[in-house]
């Protein structure tokens, strides 16, 4: 998930498609994990609080909010990630490698 807010933080303009996209692909990734049991029901609650806020920050960027308030709340979501990365070790690579290369 630290993955996934580090390339859109990267990104020179944000747009709502891609952070869509994004809770999209976390959502199914999420579920596939949990379903196969590599992950945890915890983690993967407690993911998807972040795959909620993403959510939420795209349909704030449908709403017209600047592109700074939006890097702010992706920040915010940043330092989440990487707490919930300290709590379930693995569960970034996890996700990540559900990706299409």
């Amino acid at each position: 998930m630290r993955t996934c807010i580090d390339q859109l933080l990267a990104l020179p303009h944000i747009d709502a498609p891609r952070m869509k996209h994004e809770v999209n692909y976390l959502a199914g990734r999420l579920e596939e994990l949990r379903i196969q049991r590599n992950i945890s029901n915890e983690a993967y609650l407690d993911a998807g609080v972040i795959q909620g806020a993403i959510e939420l920050i795209a349909n704030m960027i449908d709403m017209g909010v600047p592109q700074r308030e939006v890097q702010q709340e992706l920040q915010q979501q940043l330092f989440r990630a990487q707490r919930l990365e300290t709590k379930h070790p693995g569960l970034n690579w996890a996700v990540e490698s559900g990706r299409a290369s």
